[in-house]
């Protein structure tokens, strides 16, 4: 009976002590995950306004465009100008994509290297990047909001984890900012799948099974906030998908290796008008330059193409949910044209969106080659998309899924994955490295410690 009493009691304490510790697992692991909640609320609130405020400028200038023409003359370089300066003056970090930086600042992290990536990840950059993206899409800079979203999502992050309480149980830094650009991808495209794959394809240099957990909440979170704020939206939206033929396949091969060939060359071309702009490296040099960009840009839109202007969304919508597929091939050239302009003028502004206006563009014109209209003619434009999109990031995956929940194509998954294989494997012609991989270099190395060294060879970070 004694022998049973001790059994007894020690099964008592066994499960007291159980008890205890799984209460004390469950403890650690809502304070690990808390932080992340919050600045996932945060990010999808920002992302919002973002968006909305980003519509409202892009609005505004095609109806100055076309409606007051010579308007243009004048918006155009004074918004280039005030990018710019914004940009200069507040944060030189904040230039550009965005996306660069914070794989700068994911692999910085690792080496403890806190006061570079907080050059590149801070409040400053939040602001200087929302402000300075919408006068350059005001002056009709072909930009997008995508890529400053991803970096203002983890600089959200990053802010969020510098202020937790000391005794709080931690993850890694590094983990904090790339949770928080797969968040921002996510509340930017509306795409929660497409923000995991980019973080994990493009981003990650750890193994994602360390931080699963707080990668996938977060992108939920700031999914639905975003999705609460703007309703159940899609980016695009449905377009039609016919059975697809022969004839259409072919079209598909063809639409994906040229489509992944034009993505790398506009970034080759970015990187080579990067080290010209490096040149011109004083104060009057820089407001020439930009004076003649905007007039170029008013005279394109004017009197050639106004398919230059902004992120292209419109002309993804025209070509995908209309019957007018008609593309001209100059139409292309402008889109690829004005996001090599747009990001060497040193204001902020991604081309995650001018790459998919791009790519719709070939896919429509590919689709009068091959005597394709309506629904069959969406599927080469859909492919179109993903294959200069991955031209331009050599993220296959990534490119693939973000214009599958973009529209909720499924049908077409293998033959969207089918042409970013194709499109991977023509980008690698033109060079091994990716648009980010090589921009991320001069964030990597080369960051100011002065205004002196900030405006160095024409404050051009990444060129070095």
């Amino acid at each position: 009976m004694t022998d049973l009493r001790v059994w007894q009691r020690l099964r008592r304490q066994g499960k007291w002590v159980f008890d205890l510790v799984f209460q004390e697992k469950v403890k650690v692991q809502f304070m690990k995950a808390l932080p992340f909640w919050i600045a996932s609320l945060v990010v999808g609130m920002i992302a919002v306004c973002y968006t909305i405020l980003f519509g409202y400028a892009e609005r505004l200038m095609h109806y100055v465009y076309r409606t007051n023409g010579w308007l243009a003359f004048i918006i155009a370089p004074v918004a280039l100008i005030l990018a710019w300066w914004v940009v200069r003056r507040f944060a030189p970090a904040a230039r550009g994509s965005g996306i660069p930086q914070v794989m700068a600042a994911i692999e910085m992290s690792s080496h403890r290297n806190e006061e570079k990536v907080g050059r590149l990840l801070n409040g400053k950059v939040i602001v200087t990047k929302i402000v300075s993206s919408m006068l350059m899409v005001t002056s009709g800079a072909a930009v997008g909001r995508e890529g400053p979203t991803i970096q203002i999502a983890s600089s959200v992050f990053r802010l969020t984890n510098r202020y937790i309480p000391t005794d709080w149980p931690k993850l890694s830094k590094q983990s904090f900012i790339l949770t928080g650009a797969a968040a921002g991808l996510a509340a930017a495209f509306n795409t929660p799948l497409g923000g995991m794959v980019f973080a994990m394809e493009e981003l990650a240099r750890i193994h994602v099974r360390f931080f699963r957990t707080a990668l996938f909440s977060a992108v939920i979170i700031a999914g639905l906030t975003a999705q609460g704020l703007l309703g159940p939206y899609l980016y695009l939206g449905y377009p039609k998908i016919a059975p697809i033929s022969f004839t259409v396949f072919m079209g598909v091969v063809v639409t994906a290796i040229l489509a992944g060939f034009a993505g790398s060359a506009m970034s080759q071309g970015i990187l080579i008008a990067l080290k010209k702009r490096a040149t011109i490296n004083t104060p009057l040099k820089n407001l020439v330059f930009l004076v003649l960009t905007g007039w170029f840009i008013v005279v394109v839109a004017q009197y050639f193409s106004p398919s230059i202007l902004g992120s292209g969304k419109d002309l993804m919508q025209t070509v995908l949910f209309t019957d007018n597929k008609a593309v001209s091939w100059d139409t292309m050239l402008w889109r690829i044209a004005g996001p090599i302009l747009s990001f060497i003028t040193g204001g902020a502004g991604g081309v995650f969106a001018p790459s998919l206006a791009a790519g719709a563009g070939m896919g429509a014109w590919m689709s009068g080659l091959f005597e394709v209209a309506g629904a069959n003619a969406n599927i080469l434009i859909l492919c179109g998309m993903v294959g200069f999109l991955t031209g331009v990031t050599r993220t296959p995956f990534t490119s693939a899924i973000l214009v599958l929940e973009m529209t909720d194509r499924h049908s077409v998954i293998f033959h969207l994955m089918l042409a970013a294989m194709l499109a991977y494997l023509a980008s690698m012609m033109i060079g091994k490295h990716s648009f980010y991989d090589e921009l991320k270099k001069g964030y990597l190395w080369h960051q100011p410690k002065d205004r002196t060294q900030e405006t160095h060879r024409g404050n051009d970070l990444s060129t070095k």
